[in-house]
């Protein structure tokens, strides 16, 4: 088998890569845009690219056996994202049934001002992921109770959920309590406050951009104030969420617990699921609703049929409540799944590295240096949907080349988050996309274009990498 490897050429390594492009390009582009039909289904395109790719590794000489392997393998290292995703849906179902997410939406439409509420869903997600370090969990409950908060307010769901996946993303990767932040500054072999540091002239007038846009938006929109009907509905929605569950401060135990979870570094499917079975007793305990209803919210989802009342007419809180389960995220965990698998076949012939290698081999110009490491992370996160395999790709083929032109391995670090961490978010088939769109109930085409934090970021960084500007060039090696 290694013989047949080393025959190939880097043509043949990418044909597969190539071919998936291709079906994605039809299938989410130009099937809708220019043929005017539906988007076809991710999933199933990949499960062609799947079907192709193993054919053709056939036709080369690979066995069956060994492509299963790689398939196998590459699976396995999904289960950490599919645990979390199982979670995160346990989580929402809980918080829901306990009390804990309608209370919070409750006082935040109290207190929050609607005409403010894209900026606020920036803000606080900025803080609670800085606080967690991580973006997933920040879009998973506080992200979930912005959306609530929107959708009572009739706002713009896919411009809330651009916030709340841009203040969550801009959190974790400045957090030194980021997973990514760390693999990023271990890949690279830099001080992780130095590689924190460093990010901050990119990011930093990111989130002044973003902080101005969503600004603006709220200034110009007129949200829950002048519709004399809608400020009734939400009338509605604050009475029937306070006559369905009943508040107490204490309903604030599971966010706490998921805060000092990950603020002291504990497993995170543990922190959650932790959260979930105190969620689960809370919600028997202060509720009027039974262990079997309670654990049904953790399995499915809210269910109106736990009400023991007839809801008044017209009133839309079951919009808010119908979340969760851990059947909530299942296209998620099922797409994680199938392109870690199309991955696998990849990387049976190294198909990632080697075109890594023979597009940057040249590098002689500082620019095109610190460019190429942005382009190269922007490609290789797009084809193995994987950041921290990506960090450790990108660093192992840049980290010799940034010492010997002199520039600062920080910037290359940043480069790995500029158009790695910030930009995964924007694709429908990465874990972070597929998670975002599951768990806020908006599709990744839909708030990509608002999320102007990963777009101003990544419009930055090659600025600053053709310019020279913040790329701490060095006279002498050290």
């Amino acid at each position: 088998m290694p013989n047949i490897d080393k025959q190939l050429s880097l043509m043949e390594r990418t044909v597969p890569l190539f071919v998936f492009f291709a079906l994605l390009v039809y299938g989410l582009f130009l099937q809708p845009m220019l043929f005017k039909g539906p988007m076809l289904s991710l999933e199933v395109l990949i499960l062609i690219a799947i079907s192709f790719s193993s054919i053709y590794l056939m036709f080369k000489g690979f066995s069956w056996k060994s492509i299963e392997q790689a398939i196998t393998k590459k699976v396995g290292e999904s289960i950490p994202i599919v645990l979390i995703l199982f979670s995160i849906g346990v989580l929402i179902g809980s918080w829901i049934v306990s009390g804990t997410i309608p209370m919070l939406i409750y006082y935040g439409i109290s207190m929050v001002s609607p005409q403010w509420i894209y900026l606020f869903a920036f803000i606080i997600c900025i803080l609670f992921s800085l606080l967690t370090g991580t973006s997933w969990g920040s879009a998973g409950t506080i992200g979930v109770v912005m959306m609530g908060i929107s959708e009572v307010y009739d706002a713009n769901l896919a411009i809330t959920a651009s916030a709340v996946v841009g203040g969550s993303f801009f959190g974790d990767k400045m957090s030194p309590l980021s997973d990514t932040t760390n693999i990023a500054s271990l890949a690279t072999q830099v001080h992780i406050f130095d590689h924190i540091k460093s990010m901050m002239y990119t990011t930093g007038p990111a989130a002044l951009i973003a902080v101005a846009f969503y600004g603006i938006l709220c200034f110009t929109s007129d949200i829950g104030g002048s519709n004399l009907a809608q400020v009734d509905q939400v009338d509605l929605t604050l009475s029937t969420l306070n006559q369905i569950f009943n508040f107490n401060i204490v309903l604030l135990l599971p966010l706490v617990l998921v805060l000092y979870g990950s603020m002291t570094r504990k497993p995170i499917v543990l922190t959650l699921l932790g959260s979930a079975w105190l969620a689960v007793i809370l919600a028997v305990m202060f509720q009027d609703f039974n262990l079997q209803e309670a654990i049904l919210s953790c399995k499915s989802g809210f269910d109106a049929s736990f009400i023991d009342f007839e809801l008044p007419e017209g009133v839309e809180v079951l919009n808010i409540l119908n979340r969760g389960g851990l059947y909530n995220l299942i296209e998620g965990i099922v797409v994680s799944i199938l392109i870690f698998a199309f991955i696998g076949t990849l990387e049976l012939v190294q198909a990632i590295q080697y075109s890594i290698e023979h597009l940057f081999r040249n590098l002689r110009r500082r620019s095109s240096l610190v460019a190429s490491s942005l382009a190269a992370t922007l490609l290789t996160n797009l084809t193995t949907s994987n950041q921290y395999a990506t960090s450790f790709i990108i660093g192992a083929a840049f980290k010799e080349k940034f010492d010997e032109l002199k520039v600062k391995r920080k910037v290359l670090s940043r480069s790995i988050e500029d158009a790695g961490t910030m930009m995964e978010n924007l694709l429908p088939w990465t874990p972070s996309g597929i998670f975002m769109a599951q768990t806020l109930g908006v599709s990744t085409f839909d708030y990509a274009a608002w999320q102007i934090l990963s777009l101003s970021n990544i419009v930055i960084a090659f600025f600053f990498a053709f310019t020279g500007i913040a790329c701490f060039y060095r006279k002498t090696k050290n």
